[in-house]
């Protein structure tokens, strides 16, 4: 099971990296609060101090084309707000 699917970069989580060390990732639906800090601290080589995780269902959409109305659902997904431990610092950019 591939624990981290992606890195959350937005300006929010970009301001709150800077202010407060916390980064936030989507990570797997099944996955837990062990796996995820597990995964992290091995992928990152960081220390991790607190980890809070948020389930988001989907949210259904509708639109109507040309072709009729259209009605579907975004998929849900679970996000983790990893907040690290004094002077450790997860930096994205580095490998690209």
């Amino acid at each position: 099971m591939d624990i981290i699917i992606k890195p959350i970069i937005t300006e929010k989580m970009t301001a709150q990296a800077e202010k407060m060390n916390r980064y936030g990732f989507i990570v797997d639906r099944r996955a837990d609060k062990i796996q995820i800090r597990k995964a992290v601290e091995t992928l990152y080589g960081v220390k991790i101090d607190a980890i809070n995780t948020m389930n988001y269902g989907g949210k259904l959409k509708s639109k109507y084309t040309k072709a009729g109305f259209v009605q579907g659902k975004t998929n849900a997904f679970k996000k983790a707000i990893i907040t690290l431990a004094k002077g450790e610092a997860i930096d994205f950019y580095s490998n690209i």
